[in-house]
């Protein structure tokens, strides 16, 4: 287990108070001790902290009788703005949120998925923050920081892109490389910990605590939440399941192994699967991977049946895969999310709902539910937002005069629920 300082267990409580404070909107100090089990005095004492950061103001003031005033706190929207990345092998959508993670503008770039070189993709990532932010330069001097989620072994700590095999990437310093070209902080990440964030606060986790948000797009992953914590592993590298083999000497992965879960439901394991049900289907001459996509659903809608048969395939091999994900976690909720989920949505769910009673044990099958990801937006750019804000209550030094001195290879427990952790990755940390 990763060691606890005393500055870990009040980032903790810290953010255990901004997520109620999400959870349940304008609060008095006695509402958040009674929603986050706190005891009031340090409810009191993170909200004075939070009010002299202006992350925090008073919406309110509620006069009883016979009793002292109450001040309901909101979070202070205007007190910065972050903007969430979305960085996948085809494209880049930047988000711009307020402090109160709503969503004030957008800009996508389109990315060809044929090029790799980190200065096209950095470029690519430059261009879709600076069209969010718009022309106005006030606006972008009010940025507090930019989250950014790549694809593949991330570490965040140290700010490298380990290994992105859709990009041949190495250890490319990405953090680095971006925080040059844009001038404001930095944070990296992978998106399966971004939308696992993102259906904790926003999602399914406000009433379960164990679940697993598979994302579908060109590549496939799982994020994990297991009893309100954030599951990363030793080197962030968890959940990805979609590198588990579904076939043994099954179809070649680009991980450069074969038979992976991947290889068959991801985008181009999708283009592979229709055509060997039907080589000559037109489908098959769209040469980008959402076009295909999009082409895919378009066909379902109207009733094709090699494109029906193509999602009824894959819902099969979701769902040996998913159940796999079951039989080893035992979560109760699985929820889909990502570019070719959401285009698919409804008909493949229905499919892997179909098919996963084959594939689980069946003390893991009662209430047992799949379905897409209600979570607005972006959830990957909102779960970077997310983990930007963490970063910069960190940075703005709200703790208590008497922490334990920062250790600087560790950053601050946080983003859970009922003061759980969601660790960062670090030499202590298994």
């Amino acid at each position: 287990m990763a060691r606890h300082t005393a500055r870990d267990l009040r980032s903790e409580n810290r953010f255990e108070v901004l997520h109620a404070l999400f959870e349940l909107g304008p609060s008095t100090r006695q509402e958040l001790a009674r929603h986050t089990g706190l005891s009031q005095a340090t409810v009191a004492t993170l909200v004075t902290e939070f009010l002299s950061g202006g992350v925090l103001h008073i919406a309110a003031v509620e006069r009883n009788t016979g009793g002292r005033p109450q001040e309901r706190l909101t979070i202070a929207p205007d007190r910065g703005r972050i903007v969430g990345v979305d960085v996948a092998e085809t494209y880049v959508d930047a988000v711009v949120h307020d402090l109160a993670l709503d969503v004030l503008s957008h800009a996508e770039v389109a990315l060809d998925e044929k090029e790799n070189d980190p200065g096209y993709v950095v470029d690519g990532i430059v261009r879709a923050v600076d069209r969010a932010l718009g022309a106005d330069e006030s606006e972008r001097e009010r940025v507090i920081g930019v989250g950014v989620s790549m694809p593949g072994h991330v570490h965040p700590d140290a700010g490298v892109s380990v290994f992105a095999p859709n990009w041949d990437w190495h250890d490319v310093h990405i953090e680095e490389l971006l925080e040059q070209r844009l001038a404001i902080p930095v944070y990296v990440d992978n998106p399966l910990k971004a939308v696992i964030l993102s259906e904790m606060w926003f999602g399914v986790g406000n009433v379960v605590d164990s679940m697993a948000v598979v994302n579908l797009g060109t590549g496939v992953g799982a994020g994990i939440a297991l009893d309100g914590s954030l599951i990363r592993g030793i080197t962030n590298n968890a959940g990805e399941w979609g590198h588990t083999l579904l076939e043994l000497d099954g179809r070649a992965c680009r991980c450069g192994r074969r038979g992976c879960v991947e290889a068959y439901v991801g985008a181009p394991g999708l283009r592979t699967t229709l055509a060997e049900i039907d080589p000559g289907h037109p489908t098959l001459r769209q040469p980008r991977q959402r076009d295909f996509v999009e082409a895919v659903a378009e066909g379902l809608a109207a009733g094709d049946p090699a494109l029906s048969a193509l999602v009824l395939r894959t819902g099969r091999y979701l769902a040996a895969g998913l159940g796999d994900l079951v039989n080893l976690l035992d979560v109760p909720h699985i929820t889909l999310t990502g570019w070719a989920s959401e285009a698919l949505a409804d008909r493949l769910v229905p499919a892997v709902r179909d098919e996963l009673p084959h594939h689980v044990l069946p003390g893991s099958l009662p209430g047992l539910t799949v379905e897409p990801s209600q979570v607005p937006g972006n959830a990957v750019a909102l779960g970077m937002a997310a983990f930007t804000l963490q970063r910069f209550l960190t940075r703005l030094g709200l703790a208590s005069p008497a922490r334990t001195r920062p250790r600087p290879d560790r950053e601050p427990a946080g983003f859970g629920r009922r003061a759980v952790t969601v660790p960062s990755p670090g030499p202590d940390a298994v």
